[in-house]
């Protein structure tokens, strides 16, 4: 069992918010947590949508939350019936008794706008991403990085058996989740389209080139973009855009969120698989920017590249200060002329190289070189 950060911000919530939503990709781990908050919380009622007989428990919404009062109400999938919104908002709005409520939500980008239109001024989000590096505090980081964070691929007792649940994760996603959750394309399209974004990972998004390969407009492409976005299952990086008398790039990177889906779309089946592949760099950079912000989600994430090619891969931003951060795969890691020129250009109030160790220790120059956990610890001081 791993303890999940987000737990005691949601119970925060909760004793606050009458309505706070825990949004993510299915199996990351939300309903977990959420009955683990409803065991603790006492008296609390569970139901799932995709389960028909709970769907039925809600064919009068008015009569089922009057009916639980003063419990802590859950559910899950909430997706599937986006009418209960404005029910939702009504009985918040009317009730005597503190009636928590607790909405799960798989990814949808539908999801988050519906909720934040009718429960404006009554709802909490938090999102969850599959686990990270912190929470796996016993796994080697290796193993993390090689499997990805999603529990049922973490968590399988060899890694056939963690490559075939992200095989049949990704089959499940593309056929039949994204079409549900409103992205218009065939399931080979899909595939397709997901091939096109590994094959991106950690690179500029170029949306007229990507958009020509698929047959549709940059537009259409860049529309592709958000919506998995909003799916959290890619991330773009923005670039870093304060007044220097550099000339910077403009255009975001991309990454796939999870390092396990990656490789298994890059069919990487091993860790001697990694070691050989021609994206190994790649797949370290989307890793650590994933391990990193999703623990440091209160700093703001953004890269500094100039046109003439010198550039720090993660730059974190917050309250005036700026962390600098070069992330290699190597053990022994060697950085170009370009970071140190970089360095110069921001002046950052701390930096860092972030490479997969155990261990940190000072390089020179008032840099550092660190593994992603001892980083995190470091700058959470």
């Amino acid at each position: 069992m791993f303890e999940r950060e987000e737990k005691k911000k949601i119970a925060e919530y909760l004793s606050y918010f009458p309505v706070v939503a825990i949004l993510g990709p299915r199996q990351c781990g939300k309903t977990t947590l959420a009955k683990i908050i409803a065991k603790e919380s006492g008296d609390s009622i569970y139901l799932d949508m995709e389960k028909e007989s709970d769907y039925l428990k809600l064919s009068d919404p008015e009569l089922f939350f009057n009916n639980n009062l003063g419990k802590l109400i859950i559910i899950d999938e909430i997706q599937i019936r986006e009418n209960l919104f404005g029910e939702i908002r009504s009985f918040v709005d009317s009730a005597q008794t503190k009636t928590p409520i607790l909405i799960l939500g798989s990814a949808s980008p539908r999801l988050i706008k519906q909720s934040s239109q009718t429960l404006a001024g009554r709802i909490a989000f938090c999102e969850l991403s599959p686990l990270n590096c912190v929470e796996m505090s016993n796994i080697p980081i290796q193993d993390i990085w090689l499997k990805g964070g999603f529990p049922g691929s973490i968590t399988a007792p060899n890694i056939n058996l963690s490559n075939d649940w992200r095989t049949f994760y990704i089959k499940t996603f593309i056929e039949r989740d994204l079409p549900q959750l409103g992205i218009n394309l065939a399931s080979m399209q899909i595939n397709r389209l997901f091939s096109l974004i590994s094959h991106s990972h950690a690179e500029i998004l170029n949306f007229s080139k990507l958009g020509e390969i698929f047959g549709v407009s940059h537009t259409a492409f860049r529309g592709y973009i958000d919506f998995l976005e909003g799916a959290f299952l890619i991330r773009t990086l923005q670039p870093f855009s304060a007044n220097t008398k550099k000339r910077l790039v403009k255009t975001p990177k991309v990454y796939l969120r999870d390092s396990g889906l990656f490789h298994s779309l890059q069919k990487i089946n091993s860790f001697n698989d990694l070691l050989g592949h021609t994206m190994i760099g790649n797949s370290w950079e989307g890793f650590a920017i994933e391990q990193i912000c999703s623990v440091l989600s209160d700093w703001n994430p953004c890269f500094y590249r100039t046109s003439a090619g010198a550039e720090i891969d993660l730059l974190l931003e917050k309250s005036g200060k700026i962390i600098a951060i070069e992330l290699k795969s190597s053990t022994s890691p060697k950085v170009s002329k370009g970071f140190w020129s970089s360095i110069e250009d921001l002046s950052p109030t701390r930096s860092f190289v972030i490479c997969p160790i155990e261990d940190i220790y000072p390089y020179k120059d008032n840099v550092f070189i660190s593994g992603i956990r001892q980083f995190l610890a470091e700058i959470k001081k």
